[in-house]
């Protein structure tokens, strides 16, 4: 993404809807602490290469998570 980290478009989501949950796939090695990940609403780090299946059941956790918990 020119001009732009992965991290600061977390947070650019975040102030227009801070319910998204967002996944973060880096093909760096990426170092973040737990406080900005928190608050920039990231709810997995991932590695690129990631298998699609792995994936899958990532997105699927975090969905049901976001389901049980809406009201």
């Amino acid at each position: 993404m020119p001009g732009m980290t992965g991290e600061k478009l977390a947070r650019e989501i975040s102030l227009i809807n801070n319910k998204i949950p967002i996944i973060m796939c880096s093909g760096y090695s990426y170092r973040s602490n737990t406080l900005e990940t928190e608050a920039n609403n990231i709810k997995t780090l991932l590695m690129k290469p990631v298998e699609k299946e792995e994936l899958a059941e990532i997105v699927a956790k975090i969905l049901q998570s976001a389901k049980s918990t809406t009201p």
